[in-house]
C-alpha cells in the first residue's frame, strides 16, 4: 500500500521499520517538530524522524494538522491509508477522512481500557495483569474507534514502563503489518469497542513523588511505572533521591523509616508492608545499585525518607 505514517517516539519507529520491511510505500512521514531537550536544551530529533532520514523518506513536521495547506499537501500524496502511532497531535476529521482506508492507529492497550496518552504507565500503576495492542480505525473521539485486531500480553512482576514498552512495540509492529495485509485482501472488518472505558491521563511529574504512607504494593508499582521517566522521587535530609528498582518486603515499621541499610538493599517501611530498594540515585549523581550508592552516601536505620518533588533531579 501507499502510506502516510504519523508517529514520533521509539514505539512508533518500530512500526515504521516493520512497514518498510513488509514492502509498503511510505510516501510521507509526519512527526512532531524538533524540540529542545536535556540540560543543554539542544533540539532533539525524534526516533521516527531519525529512522525516516536514514531510509531516505520524506519528512514533514507541522505544528498542527488543522490548516488547509497541510490538508492539501497530504491529499496530494494519494495514500491508501494513514498509519498513526504515538504521534502526539490531534487529527481533524478532514485528515481522518483523507485516505481510502482512513487513519489506522496502533494503541498500546486493550481498548477500551486505557484510552489516552499514557496507557503503559497507567496499566502498571493500576496493577493490571495484562495489557496489549489494539489496531483501531480512528474517529473523532479519544481512542474510541472500532477495532481491527488486538493482541494481549502479560505484565510481568518486574516489568517497568521501558520493558513493557519494548514488548508492546514489537507486537504493534507485527500486528499492523498483518492488519494491512488482511485489509488489502478485503478480509477484515472493524468491530465496535465493548466494555467499560478507562482513561490514561498524561503523566504529571508531581505524581512520581512517593508518599510513604501508601501501601508498599502501590509504591512498588509507582517505581516501575515511572521508570525510565520521570523516576519515583523521595528525599532524605533535604537531598533529593530517585528510586529506580525495588521489591516488596513483609517488614513493618513507621512509614518512611529505614529499617535496614546494607549491600543487599535499603528496606523502607510503608503504610502497609515495606520496600527493599535495590537501585537509587541522588540529585546530580548516577543511578547506582544499593551497595555502590551507600559507599558514597551512607544511610542508617531509623532515618526518615521524605516526600519530595519529582522535578528536582
Amino acid at each position: 500500500m501507499r502510506l502516510i505514517f504519523a508517529g514520533t517516539p521509539e514505539f512508533a519507529a518500530h512500526a515504521l521499520a516493520a512497514l518498510l520491511q513488509a514492502g509498503h510505500d511510505v510516501a510521507l512521514v509526519l512527526t512532531q517538530p524538533d524540540r529542545a531537550s536535556g540540560r543543554g536544551l539542544k533540539l532533539a530529533t525524534s526516533a521516527v524522524k531519525a529512522l525516516a532520514q536514514e531510509r531516505g523518506l520524506k519528512v514533514y513536521q507541522p505544528a498542527s494538522l488543522k490548516d488547509a495547506e497541510t490538508r492539501m499537501r497530504l491529499a496530494a500524496i494519494g495514500a491508501d491509508a494513514m498509519i498513526v502511532a504515538a504521534y502526539g497531535l490531534i487529527l481533524p476529521q478532514t485528515i481522518l477522512e483523507l485516505t481510502r482506508l482512513g487513519a489506522i492507529n496502533i494503541h498500546a492497550s486493550l481498548l477500551p481500557r486505557w484510552r489516552g496518552a499514557a496507557p503503559i504507565q497507567r496499566a502498571i500503576l493500576a496493577g493490571d495483569a495484562r495489557t496489549g495492542i489494539s489496531i483501531m480505525q480512528m474517529d473523532r473521539g479519544l481512542d474510541t474507534g472500532p477495532i481491527f485486531a488486538a493482541e494481549s500480553v502479560a505484565i510481568a512482576a518486574d516489568d517497568d514502563s521501558a520493558s513493557l514498552h519494548d514488548k508492546l512495540a514489537q507486537i504493534g509492529a507485527r500486528l499492523i503489518v498483518a492488519v494491512l495485509a488482511q485489509l488489502e485482501r478485503g478480509e477484515l472488518v472493524a468491530r465496535a469497542q465493548a466494555g467499560d472505558a478507562s482513561y490514561a491521563a498524561k503523566i504529571d511529574k508531581a505524581e512520581a513523588a512517593i508518599d510513604w504512607n501508601q501501601a508498599a504494593t502501590d509504591i512498588e508499582r509507582k517505581v516501575r511505572a515511572f521508570s525510565p521517566q520521570p523516576g519515583a522521587s523521595t528525599a532524605i535530609k533535604g537531598v533529593a533521591l530517585k528510586i529506580w528498582r525495588a521489591e516488596l518486603s513483609g517488614a513493618q515499621g513507621a512509614a518512611g523509616t529505614i529499617l535496614e541499610a546494607g549491600p543487599r538493599g535499603v528496606v523502607v517501611a510503608c503504610g502497609r508492608g515495606a520496600l527493599v530498594v535495590r537501585e537509587l540515585q541522588r540529585a546530580g549523581g548516577k543511578r547506582l545499585p544499593t551497595a555502590q550508592f551507600l559507599a558514597g552516601f551512607p544511610l542508617s536505620c531509623g532515618e526518615q525518607l521524605e516526600f519530595f518533588s519529582a522535578n528536582t533531579i
